[in-house]
């Protein structure tokens, strides 16, 4: 929870000064364009823009956030006292300069960003805000800073983006308190799972007939006791891998994926838990003409279809789990009619979606959902365990891909849960596909050499 309340502070406090720099920053222009053009016929606009300009001079250099104003030639127009204190330059050198040769923004690992994830760039393209909690910044002399990033565009009258106004704040303090604590929670959790794994092991054998005799009574004891072992021993599973996918250590071993044949294999293994609830459940796969093949009970549709070869590039049991513990929530939450696991896509993505007939999700619930430890609390979810941790750890594991996952719900008629994954041409699968037989070639008389 400590480290959930660190990003959201971290986000308010950028996004209130974006919102009071956007205000100075437009000042700054007006100034910057039109004020040193006036003539003596103008002295009233003049004196105006210069008094716009000295409260926009007085709010951006007295911040402690960093503040860079980029134009549509992606140079630098402002860099104020914090910019430069963070970035290791010194005054006015770094004007005109084409801002990434002095905002070179990487991930935690020290990655240089690309194009598309660049937030500035973001902004430039698309016309829209980027926040960005979790970049690092390589200063003059070579140091990563822990950096969160809010970056704005100003439109001209044509509403296309003329400038950008990017505000910066070293997070080192914070981003090492995080750390701290995900350590400490990553440590706790696997030191625990020890123990309770032994007393879900010795309440298994007391449970077996052939190793002990107890009485119904005791053995109802017993079988409560290990229903709570196991939650728990979920609970510091899921505490140990949502701190992985916080500090990018979750394990991740991307390969070529068919999705067509990989999710009805999924489905074959989900199939048991639907029906074992008395729900029906649907596979249906579009197709590239937007029919559909309908895999109910395991069969085909009676129309003979070609499915399409949706590929992409991810690690296979990784997807499975998210596709399991969106599909196990699915059931969990529907008491009856039905859950439809389906499979569509595009030239650009591929699209998982698990459809149910549940009670659906309150508007005003929807945006949290993916949060970390964040639950529905109403009177048909309360009496339903979890911890609170499966969808956030299913939204990083799709990150790790570049994918998005969302949902869209409407109360009394389910909800739809979409993972969105970049699709691969089949060409490039192909390329992929030789260089992973390439690399287990290589391998393979390695991993022999020491056998007798």
């Amino acid at each position: 929870m400590v480290m959930v309340t660190m990003n959201i502070s971290m986000s308010l406090g950028l996004a209130a000064t974006v919102g009071l720099l956007a205000i100075a920053g437009v000042g700054f222009l007006l100034w910057q364009r039109f004020g040193k053009k006036l003539k003596g016929g103008d002295n009233q606009l003049n004196t105006l823009l210069q008094q716009e300009q000295l409260k926009s001079s007085l709010i951006i250099n007295s911040i402690d956030d960093g503040v860079v104003v980029i134009d549509q030639n992606h140079a630098i127009r402002l860099f104020n006292p914090a910019a430069l204190k963070i970035a290791g330059w010194k005054d006015n050198e770094v004007l005109n300069l084409d801002y990434k040769s002095v905002l070179k923004v990487v991930d935690e690992k020290g990655q240089e960003y690309s194009s598309s994830k660049d937030p500035f760039n973001q902004v430039f393209e698309k016309g829209v805000a980027v926040h960005d909690n979790n970049a690092a910044l390589i200063n003059r002399d070579k140091k990563q800073i822990a950096i969160s990033i809010s970056a704005s565009p100003l439109l001209d009258k044509d509403g296309k983006v003329s400038a950008v106004i990017g505000i910066f704040r070293d997070v080192s303090q914070e981003r090492g308190q995080e750390k701290r604590s995900a350590d400490f929670v990553s440590t706790a959790s696997h030191e625990m799972r020890t123990p309770v794994a032994a007393i879900e092991g010795y309440l298994a054998l007391a449970l077996n007939d052939r190793v002990s005799k107890i009485d119904s009574k005791a053995r109802e004891y017993l079988e409560k006791a290990h229903e709570s072992t196991q939650h728990l021993g979920r609970l510091f599973q899921d505490l140990l891998t949502s701190t992985k996918a916080e500090d990018g250590r979750l394990s991740s071993h991307p390969s070529v994926i068919e999705m067509s044949g990989f999710t009805e294999k999924v489905v074959e293994d989900l199939r048991f838990t639907a029906e074992k609830k008395g729900l029906h459940m649907e596979y249906v796969m579009g197709t590239a003409d937007g029919q559909s093949v309908n895999a109910t009970a395991g069969q085909a549709g009676s129309t003979k279809m070609v499915k399409p070869f949706y590929y992409v590039h991810a690690d296979p049991e990784r997807l499975r789990e998210v596709i399991t513990n969106v599909f196990d929530n699915a059931v969990k939450y529907t008491e009856s009619g039905s859950v439809t696991l389906g499979l569509t896509g595009n030239n650009e993505v591929v699209q998982i979606s698990v459809r149910d007939t549940g009670p659906g999700i309150p508007a005003e619930d929807i945006p949290h959902l993916f949060q970390k430890f964040y639950r529905v609390d109403s009177s048909s979810t309360r009496t339903i365990g979890g911890t609170g941790l499966g969808l956030f750890i299913c939204r990083k594991i799709v990150e790790l891909y570049d994918g998005r996952i969302w949902v869209e719900s409407e109360l009394g008629k389910g909800s739809t849960f979409y993972v969105n994954l970049p699709r691969l041409t089949n060409e490039k699968a192909k390329q992929l596909q030789a260089i992973e037989a390439a690399s287990a070639n290589t391998l393979a008389p390695l991993s022999s050499a020491g056998a007798p």
